[in-house]
């Protein structure tokens, strides 16, 4: 295997992808509560954003996998790329027609890209070093994921709700200018992954474990299939609680207004990428699946305190939250395609279906939210997060069944 040294340079272009998705994702839950009141929708019907946006996903992560197979990581991220930016673009005639349909159809233009950027990368800084330390190396890296998406609700705090007219037309105007400005950044990096030579490291050079792992199918690998599994109940939380964090906020009658509530996101997000470094640097000393169980554990008993608290500390709690599920994504992933060998790239692939969760579950606390309350909902991410503790101690455990 190549030295470490020589992957310094991918690693470091590799990151600013997770930057820039961090972005997107961070910009996302801003828009959430943005288009309840310029396009004067529901709740239940805003969170069709994150249907589109997840449900991108679900629908191309195996044909960007299949794509990525074929063609390799580098190409694979710039077709990512492209679509991001097309995407992003497609806001401004969006914006100008006002149609809440027409960014449902950019979202999802916007995530397939992000899908294509989610399978490659993830596996690919995986891979760009010694197995033993690509759970430490994938955290580090979405630690940079978490900057973008604490950077995401500032920029949509200040300038979707800090226009002082009330006319809907003119506050999308700010939301078409951003993502064409966040389109012409994506194009930038896109140029300098086309100018820039990648290594491809081929998973089938990878030491495996013979014994275990040689030949065997890719679902007989019982610990990516807890992954899949765990992913999609992580995500599904994670989106959820941030999909309502803002109505959460402000329904709980203590003087928080939208652009508070969207400084107290950030805020959160702040803590998310916090606790991504953090638990970067206890996994040094802390096995990742131990770490993994004890934030799931903190975040199900954080989950209950919002579901039942009142008042300032329900608050807190909910910001807390983001604390401790900053590991669980990469962690997940990484446990999960450890040791798959040549399958990586595909069980990537499979792994990033899951992001459905991140789809379906806020729908459903959407519509609890809209029957019963916005503090009730938060009862689903609690139930989610309970998978994620299942895998922690159990499901990471690498089997392969006959």
């Amino acid at each position: 295997m190549k030295s470490s040294r020589t992957y310094s340079l991918p690693i470091i272009l590799v990151t600013t992808l997770f930057f820039l998705w961090g972005l997107a994702y961070g910009l996302l839950d801003v828009l959430n509560k943005h288009f309840q009141e310029t396009m004067n929708i529901t709740k239940q019907r805003s969170t069709l954003i994150q249907a589109a946006y997840f449900g991108a996903y679900f629908l191309i992560a195996l044909p960007a996998g299949a794509f990525i197979q074929k063609v390799g990581y580098r190409k694979g991220i710039i077709i990512g790329l492209l679509l991001y930016a097309t995407g992003a673009i497609l806001f401004y005639p969006s914006a100008q027609n006002e149609s809440f349909t027409f960014f449902l159809v950019a979202l999802f233009v916007l995530a397939s890209g992000l899908t294509f950027l989610e399978t490659g990368a993830n596996p690919y800084i995986t891979v760009l070093g010694k197995p033993e330390t690509s759970e430490f190396r994938l955290n580090l890296a979405q630690s940079f994921n978490g900057v973008g998406s604490f950077l995401g609700p500032i920029i949509g705090g200040a300038l979707f709700f800090g226009g002082k007219s009330t006319e809907g037309s003119s506050q999308l105007d700010t939301v078409k200018y951003v993502y064409i400005a966040i389109a012409v950044v994506v194009l930038l990096v896109a140029f300098l992954f086309f100018k820039t030579p990648m290594p491809e490291v081929k998973e089938e050079e990878l030491v495996i474990d013979e014994n275990e792992h040689q030949g065997k199918k890719l679902f007989q690998h019982t610990h990516f299939v807890w992954a899949i599994v765990a992913q999609f109940f992580y995500l599904a939380a994670q989106v959820g609680i941030a999909a309502l964090f803002i109505n959460y906020c402000t329904e709980k009658n203590i003087g928080i207004d939208n652009v508070r509530a969207s400084y107290l996101l950030s805020g959160s997000l702040i803590l998310f990428t916090a606790g991504r470094f953090a638990g970067t640097a206890l996994m040094k000393f802390i096995a990742p699946h131990k770490l993994l169980a004890l934030y799931s554990f903190v975040n199900i008993c954080l989950c209950f305190v919002v579901v039942t608290a009142s008042g300032i500390i329900s608050v807190y709690s909910l910001m807390a939250i983001f604390f401790f599920e900053s590991i669980m994504f990469p962690t997940i992933f990484a446990l999960g395609v450890k040791n798959l060998g040549i399958y990586t790239k595909k069980g990537s692939s499979y792994i990033v279906t899951s992001f459905i969760g991140g789809a379906l579950v806020p729908l459903a606390m959407g519509a609890l939210a809209q029957s019963y309350s916005t503090p009730f909902s938060y009862i689903v991410p609690l139930i989610c997060f309970v998978f994620v503790f299942l895998f922690a101690v159990h499901g990471y455990k690498i089997k392969v069944h006959s």
